[in-house]
């Protein structure tokens, strides 16, 4: 029996041109777990119907993706499922005329969409009704909610995700998986509903790390990512940041032990305290945000603001209050920053290792957790992987990130290779 848990990327395209396995056989295992499990972890708005394929249409090695089922996040559109923006079908259209050009990149390297996540209210914090693959009792996170949840679940190997504040790296390390967010512009957000266009930036989940290396070369048309058993010469800024919130316990212990991990693989670890420029730059964040949500979704409250929840709303009468000076005086500060992360980047250290969240997920559906560890580096538009390196005693996984600098994202998974090895 295939262990299709296991299975990677590059596993199956050998299987498949061994003829050991058929093209719709990932696809039809998913779907069976997502029957058994999705009543419970209610992880999809929409399935798709099972696509009809029998053969690849070239000679092996053929598409790179060919028969892999992949969870679209309801917030990109498609022509042939509808799409919500995770509003609980106060908007929703049925289909739309175009699929958004990540969509129609999957289909062409051969990927099977499985069907739409579930994302949070126009990817913001009004929590979803997807609950967390390890304990159904505790938030998944969010934005990305059904996507993080249903790889962890093993309904599907790769699921898209986007992030604007922390909606990758959050809901990774609340369900354990692989959650990589690239430089910020790697991949076109055409046909995805825009929340802050200066941040946004779509990336995905998978539970092994070399199959983000796999879809990073496939998606981009890089050379492949190498694996890296060694971390010799390598130079690892420890980060001890932000001030607020304390990180509990358990996030402490995962990055010591990754810190501890990098070490022992001969990397160069240094310490790094941001302090208050940290904190600053966290406003600054917010204040981004604000202002462009509230310019982006002007059309959807203006036709939908009674049904919009209250934490939205919130955010849009902020950022419509912000004036466009304190704006731009934000953007100037992320630009200066990305310059002096750069050079630090270039001086002193190869990569960054910092918390993912705070600690476990919280044991509540009313809260998509504090994101704010995530803040400054959507900012800056670092590429930013999550590794599932530690599990508590009870069974829960708390994340860490290694984040380098902006388009230097194949040495970011080259380093992170050899954490996962």
């Amino acid at each position: 029996m295939t262990d299709w848990n296991h299975m990677t990327l590059a596993g199956f395209q050998r299987a498949l041109n061994n003829e050991e396995l058929a093209p719709l056989d990932w696809w039809r295992a998913c779907r069976k777990r997502i029957d058994a499990l999705d009543p419970t972890l209610q992880a999809w708005e929409y399935l798709a119907p099972e696509p009809a394929i029998t053969a690849r249409n070239d000679e092996p090695p053929g598409p790179p993706l060919f028969g892999v089922p992949v969870g679209i996040k309801d917030i990109i559109d498609t022509v042939r499922l509808p799409t919500s923006w995770g509003t609980r079908g106060y908007h929703r259209v049925d289909g739309t005329d175009m699929d958004a050009a990540i969509v129609t990149l999957l289909t062409r390297l051969g990927a099977l969409p499985m069907g739409k996540t579930v994302s949070t209210e126009y990817a913001y914090f009004q929590p979803s009704k997807t609950r967390n693959p390890h304990d159904p009792t505790r938030t998944p996170g969010g934005s990305s909610s059904g996507s993080a949840a249903a790889v962890a679940a093993g309904m599907v190997p790769v699921a898209l995700g986007t992030q604007t504040v922390g909606s990758i790296i959050r809901p990774a390390s609340y369900c354990g998986v692989v959650g990589f967010k690239p430089t910020h512009g790697t991949l076109s957000v055409a046909g995805l509903k825009a929340l802050a266009p200066s941040l946004d930036t779509l990336g995905w989940f998978t539970r092994h790390l070399g199959d983000t290396r796999t879809l990073f070369t496939a998606l981009t048309g890089s050379e492949p990512v190498a694996a890296r058993e060694r971390l010799d010469g390598v130079r690892v800024g420890l980060c001890q940041v932000p001030s607020t919130p304390t990180p509990s316990p358990e996030a402490v212990t995962a990055l010591q032990d990754a810190a501890d991990r990098m070490t022992a693989l001969g990397a160069q670890l240094s310490p790094i305290d941001m302090g208050a420029s940290f904190d600053e730059l966290v406003t600054h964040q917010q204040v981004i945000l604000a202002y462009e949500a509230a310019r982006a979704l002007a059309s959807d409250r203006h036709r939908f603001e009674a049904s919009m929840s209250p934490a939205l709303i919130a955010l849009l009468d902020e950022g419509q209050a912000i004036p466009l000076t304190r704006y731009w005086r934000s953007r100037q500060a992320a630009d200066r920053a990305r310059l002096v992360l750069s050079q630090y980047l270039t001086d002193r250290c190869d990569v960054l290792l910092a918390p993912s969240a705070p600690g476990v997920a919280p044991q509540s559906l009313e809260t998509t957790g504090d994101p704010v560890y995530s803040r400054v580096w959507t900012l800056m538009g670092a590429p930013c992987v999550n590794l599932p390196l530690y599990w508590t005693p009870q069974g829960l996984p708390v994340g860490v990130q290694l984040i380098a600098d902006r388009y230097q994202d194949p040495r970011l998974l080259s380093i992170a290779s050899a954490l996962m090895a």
